[in-house]
């Protein structure tokens, strides 16, 4: 596995970023990260979204990320970034996240100083000079674009969705509904998936089209309020969308191409991130243990507190090395090639965070249970990792299917 040999110099100058200019837009606007974080982060007058002023800060700070330099560095030049590769990105991913609640790495939003462009990424690699011209205003937060693949009857099973998009003359015309659509509450293009050919779960014969929200017949119909608050998460409805044959991003009836890409950069990122946010409630644990006194001696000297903090710990070693060795055969051989290592990351390392939540929560006692701590805010937003974008179960058949061979060419194990 290599890196670049400045990315101890990356971190660093990460770290002086936060320090200089994230930590006095923090102490100007406390009541978003203690205790009334969540209360204040919602619009409860706009269906449990993201409040204005909280939207505004978010923008502020990606803003500040990218006049530092920071914020693109996973991009490729061409698109004003740093060509950072998957490796160093898994390191970087974890750093912010072994932090306490900040600005440098939002959860809800996953919103971070540097950082990850998933749609940016399927339209660079995907979409058309056109659509490719919304990149920039898109990494600059002039444009919002969603991502619209989950469906009110179908999940992880996405190749058996039931939106359809039906041929008139130039036109598209599409029809369906979407569920957990996120960022619609600012989104102006939403990339929907829709079934343009085939039988029910064929890949091929899905579409992405890019879909201007204000396009007559495209509805968000509400925001679903979630475990974590505040909510992107919307129900949206299409009657009738009539677009261009130029909305299609990418190839007709291959649309699940730019679902992969986007899932597979999203996967192993956010593993790295639980991988931190887990490793920062065994940190915090094992320091609360060392100097909270019960019965006349530290909690540490407890076998019952060390071994499970023992174990935890062991598990964010190896799940590090697991998910550093996947970015970087990510790198060599793309996502594709290891998706059943992807999945393995996903598996191990969203579980870990929530053990470790739960964990720190038990040992700080009540305090811990309380929103004086984020070991609950860090509980609550890694729940939703174990579900989204491919569940548990998906992940573990998205393994067995390459362990087994089954539905695809037999893969040799690796050693």
């Amino acid at each position: 596995m290599e890196q670049r040999p400045d990315l101890p110099d990356v971190l660093q100058r990460i770290e002086t970023f936060i320090e200089r200019e994230l930590a006095p837009l923090e102490a100007e606007h406390p009541e978003f990260f203690d205790h009334r974080r969540e209360f204040a982060r919602t619009d409860l007058e706009r269906g449990g979204a993201p409040s204005r002023e909280w939207q505004k800060l978010l923008v502020e700070m990606m803003r500040r990320a990218d006049a530092a330099g920071l914020y693109r560095f996973a991009l490729p030049a061409e698109l004003g970034g740093s060509d950072g590769t998957n490796l160093e990105m898994a390191v970087i991913r974890e750093h912010l996240a072994n932090k306490p609640i900040g600005l440098h790495s939002d959860l809800q939003s996953e919103s971070a100083c540097v950082g990850n462009f998933p749609i940016v990424l399927v339209l660079h690699a995907l979409g058309s000079p056109e659509q490719r011209e919304l990149i920039e205003p898109l990494l600059r937060h002039e444009l919002a674009c969603g991502f619209g693949l989950t469906e009110p009857g179908h999940g992880s099973d996405a190749t058996w969705l039931e939106s359809t998009a039906v041929r008139d003359g130039l036109d598209w015309v599409i029809n369906g509904a979407k569920r957990f659509n996120t960022g619609m509450h600012v989104a102006q293009y939403d990339i929907v998936f829709a079934r343009t050919s085939g039988e029910p779960g064929d890949a091929a014969g899905i579409t992405a089209f890019l879909v201007a929200t204000d396009t007559p017949g495209f509805e968000v119909r509400y925001h679903h309020w979630t475990f974590n608050m505040p909510t992107d998460h919307s129900e949206v409805e299409l009657r009738d969308v009539r677009v261009p044959a130029t909305a299609i991003i990418g190839e007709e009836g291959s649309g699940l191409a730019a679902a992969m890409l986007f899932v597979h950069e999203n996967r192993i990122r956010q593993a790295a991130s639980s991988l931190g946010a887990a490793q920062f409630c065994v940190d915090r644990s094992v320091a609360y243990a060392r100097e909270r006194v019960a019965f006349g001696k530290p909690l540490a000297v407890n076998q019952a507190i060390q071994f499970p903090l023992a174990e935890l710990h062991t598990d964010c070693a190896l799940v590090r090395e697991l998910v550093r060795a996947t970015a970087a055969a990510m790198d060599d051989l793309g996502g594709s090639a290891v998706s059943d290592r992807i999945s393995m990351c996903n598996l191990r390392a969203n579980r870990l965070a929530c053990e470790a939540a739960d964990r720190a929560i038990q040992v700080h006692g009540g305090i811990g249970y309380t929103r004086a701590l984020p070991f609950e805010h860090v509980y609550r937003h890694h729940r939703r990792y174990r579900i989204t974008e491919g569940s548990e179960e998906m992940q573990l058949r998205n393994i067995a299917r390459r362990l087994f061979g089954f539905g695809e060419r037999r893969q040799p194990r690796r050693p």
